[in-house]
């Protein structure tokens, strides 16, 4: 394990009403170093979303911490935190190449603003050739991409993830995944991703937390394998999560938590 950018600790999240309180999710752990993927699975309305929001700093938990190192040298002026939505929300009137800029804009991140920066982000996340188009005129493949982009152009160290991917066609889906991949070595991000897709979770995810129901909490963390610097050697890996697989499989027809005696598995 590298050196930890992001730690949870604790955490609670509820609302308060005349009925009483509604707790979100509870009890939540969570640790993801420097260049980690850790994917959030669950059963819909088990705080993954809100859980994401938490952390990006956009709802205050109700109990518990949320630890982000501290930044180094240049980093300091940075964002610490990027969030990308299954939906794109790019703003129709804007140009692909405005979109991607648009969080530079803002006072905070003014600093940040080079035309050199936006042809970077393009560049890397295979734009360049669109950056005048409107987001009515890209596919669904470049728009998310867009929407990557935008979160990250502010430097941001962890990038959060709602489901980025739940809305492309396969074909589409499997290569976001290793365009995403690409990107997550190439520039030392720390991801959190939530998605319902367990295979999506095996391909990417360096841990994978799967969450009870409501009110949520990490019932089981899988540490899987380290160093995959291929398609060919995740695929493999992949094929050996089998038993992985089935065991996320058997918890969520049984909606019954894994035995936390249960050993993690390294793959």
């Amino acid at each position: 394990m590298g050196t930890v950018t992001l730690r949870v600790t604790g955490a609670r999240k509820a609302y308060h009403g005349t009925a009483g309180d509604t707790i979100v999710f509870r009890d939540v752990d969570l640790t993801v170093s420097r260049g980690e993927i850790y994917v959030l699975l669950g059963p819909s309305g088990c705080g993954k979303s809100t859980l994401l929001r938490v952390i990006a700093g956009l709802e205050s938990a109700t109990a518990g911490q949320v630890e982000i190192a501290p930044s180094e040298g240049a980093e300091q002026r940075a964002r610490p935190v990027g969030v990308a939505f299954q939906d794109p929300l790019l703003l129709p009137w804007l140009t692909v190449a405005e979109n991607v800029a648009l969080g530079l804009r803002f006072g905070a991140n003014r600093w940040a603003w080079t035309a050199e920066a936006i042809d970077g982000i393009l560049g890397d996340f295979g734009l360049d050739t669109v950056r005048d188009a409107y987001p009515a005129e890209i596919s669904g493949g470049q728009a998310q991409r867009a929407n990557l982009g935008r979160a990250i152009v502010t430097r941001p160290r962890i990038l959060l993830c709602d489901e980025p991917f739940g809305a492309l066609d396969p074909r589409t889906r499997a290569a976001m995944q290793d365009w995403l991949l690409g990107i997550v070595r190439a520039r030392g991000l720390t991801v959190v991703l939530v998605t319902h897709d367990v295979d999506e979770a095996l391909y990417l995810g360096d841990h994978i937390g799967l969450m009870t129901r409501g009110p949520g909490t990490i019932a089981h963390v899988w540490n899987l394998r380290d160093g995959r610097d291929g398609e060919a050697e995740r695929r493999g890996a992949l094929r050996e999560a089998a038993t992985v697989r089935a065991e996320i499989m058997a918890s969520y027809q049984s909606d019954v938590p894994i035995d936390a005696n249960a050993p993690n598995w390294v793959i």
